[in-house]
């Protein structure tokens, strides 16, 4: 059988979906997932979301509600207590330790401190992304360049860390989280330290990369950012999803703030 026949027989296949297709399934699924940490504390309580491929999501709500555990349970950094998640359709919970560095190949990851080695330049510390992975040199030499000129840094390539400004460092962070172009990228609190200019700055690349394919999770606190991205909004309050809203507001509404007091008083109440 041809590979042309047997393509058009998979296609068709999809069409009547008696084969799922890898492209349909979401890239990251929360089943029913709870993290408690030592001494009880409840992190996330009985989470179900999904995110599809090419979505740019927003995870709010103030300090301690469970929005860096969500992220630290997608890149299996610790697992769940109750519950499942899933990558492109695969439990974690099935992956073996060994496997573990081969999933976080394809997640990129921006944190709010950059997490910068201080003693690389700009290049180097893109290129580390890539070396991890075992790009070869050629690779190495085309996509640094090419996402560099991306970022805005084109000019700054033999700067060290501590030469640049804090919006720059970020931009340095989102190269090297994106220079490998992964399916998934996580931005933790990305412009928690940054002042509002370089903050809309930074969302405005990380919406760029998004338009380019790549699902993106940004976990903030920021209300300016989130109001004026203006995409899907996920609202965490002590553990639990409260909001889950297409174009959405930082902001509850009545409805939602009377649904998250009615949380809290049979909490109480148990």
């Amino acid at each position: 059988m041809s590979t042309e026949h047997t393509e058009r027989l998979a296609r068709q296949a999809r069409e009547r979906k008696d084969v799922p297709d890898d492209n349909a399934r979401p890239v990251v699924e929360f089943d029913h997932v709870s993290k408690i940490y030592g001494g009880g504390a409840v992190a996330v309580e009985d989470v179900s979301l999904s995110f599809k491929r090419g979505e740019f999501a927003f995870i709010v709500g103030p300090t301690g509600c469970g929005k860096s555990t969500c992220m630290r349970l997608i890149i299996k950094e610790i697992e769940p207590t109750e519950g499942e998640v899933r990558i492109a359709g695969r439990s974690l919970s099935s992956l073996s330790r060994r496997k573990i560095p081969y999933l976080r190949r394809n997640i990129g990851v921006v944190f709010q401190d950059y997490k910068l080695l201080p003693n690389r330049n700009v290049y180097d510390n893109v290129a580390y992304g890539l070396h991890v992975i075992g790009a070869s040199r050629a690779d190495i030499r085309r996509k640094v360049p090419e996402i560099l000129r991306l970022v805005g840094l084109a000019s700054k390539t033999r700067n060290y860390p501590d030469e640049l400004s804090g919006g720059e460092q970020q931009r340095v962070a989102v190269a090297r989280a994106f220079v490998n172009h992964p399916p998934l990228l996580l931005a933790d609190e990305p412009t928690g330290n940054l002042d509002p200019g370089t903050s809309i700055d930074i969302m405005r690349l990380l919406y760029r990369i998004n338009r380019a394919g790549t699902t993106v999770l940004v976990a903030t606190h920021d209300p300016g950012l989130v109001n004026k991205i203006r995409r899907r909004v996920i609202e965490l309050e002590r553990g639990l999803v409260i909001r889950d809203q297409q174009k959405g507001l930082y902001a509850v509404d009545e409805s939602t703030q009377e649904f998250a007091t009615r949380l809290r008083e049979e909490e109480q109440e148990e």
